[in-house]
């Protein structure tokens, strides 16, 4: 069962609708027992950093979600503060991160030269790499974000894809089989669909 967690933050219910439109049948959890016989999870997120953590160590989910995702090996997928959190830390707050993906979360600074604003809000083309297996390199790939921080990582094989805003920003991570996308598939039309759908179809390693 796809499985997306609910720890007060987000909108996990535009994912299921949107999962149920593309034909695939996915349900909303806050008991880590669903965790454990989740095939695919999903980690929502919007807002602050550190509220969103503080949400998620008061929810009690980390210790299932971590055997979930380490342990069993079952596909999870970060979206929008949700692949924020996958990593140490972010400039916005002091509290760490789950710490799954080695990288930091900075505040965009795009050169005040281009006069780009911050937050973006709004469609972007992205640039996939030949290794995204939930991204398919070379097609076309337009999705919609809006955010003021963004993801560097420490190593370049864990960058799925990105963006260009003043300079390259990286919009999707994948490391075996955790996986984080900046943007907003559940907004993002026929790109989202697909998204989605690669997930659920190519997400096992």
């Amino acid at each position: 069962m796809i499985t997306i967690i609910d720890y007060g933050v987000g909108n996990p219910g535009a994912l299921v609708n949107m999962f149920d439109f593309i034909g695939y049948e996915a349900r909303i959890t806050n008991q880590a027992s669903d965790i454990l016989e989740a095939s695919h999870l999903l980690l929502p997120g919007v807002g602050a950093f550190d509220a969103a953590m503080q949400r998620l160590h008061n929810s009690n989910l980390i210790p299932a979600l971590e055997k979930a995702a380490f342990g069993q090996r079952t596909p999870l997928l970060g979206v929008c503060l949700g692949m924020q959190l996958l990593g140490r830390g972010s400039e916005e707050g002091a509290t760490k991160g789950l710490g799954w993906i080695p990288a930091d979360t900075v505040r965009m600074r795009p050169d005040p030269a281009v006069k780009l604003k911050v937050p973006f809000m709004g469609w972007a083309d992205i640039e996939a790499a030949p290794s995204a297996r939930l991204l398919d390199s070379g097609s076309e790939l337009c999705f919609y974000f809006t955010h003021s921080y963004c993801m560097e990582c420490d190593y370049a094989s864990d960058v799925a894809a990105t963006y260009q805003y003043g300079r390259p920003v990286v919009c999707s991570v994948q490391r075996d089989n955790i996986y984080g996308v900046q943007f907003h598939p559940e907004k993002s039309h026929r790109f989202g669909m697909k998204l989605l759908s690669n997930f659920v179809e190519r997400s096992a390693v």
